[in-house]
């Protein structure tokens, strides 16, 4: 664990990305504010892209909806999770002095992670597809 500081750094900045992300959606109905807004690769093919639902997810998750959220795309409402974990560990970090702690990987375990986004983002691609185009969920 490093030393404790206050230095703004990486961690404080997703987390700042985060705020802003989430009150944007949180108060601000951009899908319903911008008359082109929507996924222009779904228009054109009618198939869902990778980043189908994530506006949905980013709104839902603002409002605390997370089954929701899950249902328009896991792995966008993994990302939002994760900038709500970094938006409490940066409080933290910048009011309390709490250290951020280094992740240090080696080749091999970059490799294995690697592959286990593509994985991941494979599958969820597979939901995306699946739950749009089957289902009908929206």
């Amino acid at each position: 664990m490093p030393a404790r500081n206050r230095s703004f750094g990486p961690l404080d900045a997703l987390a700042l990305i985060g705020v802003l992300g989430f009150a944007v959606a949180r108060w601000i109905p951009v899908a319903r504010l911008i008359p082109f807004w929507g996924c222009g690769f779904r228009k054109l093919t009618g198939i869902p892209c990778p980043g189908c639902g994530l506006t949905r997810v980013a709104d839902r998750f603002a409002h605390f909806n997370v089954l929701g959220a899950l249902k328009a795309n896991p792995l966008g409402t993994v990302a939002a999770s994760l900038f709500a974990i970094a938006i409490v560990y940066s409080a933290l970090h910048l009011i309390f002095r709490v250290p951020v702690p280094e992740v240090v990987l080696d080749q091999k375990e970059w490799r294995r992670v690697r592959w286990g986004m593509v994985a991941i983002f494979a599958l969820n691609y597979v939901w995306v597809v699946f739950a749009y185009s089957v289902l009908g969920l929206r």
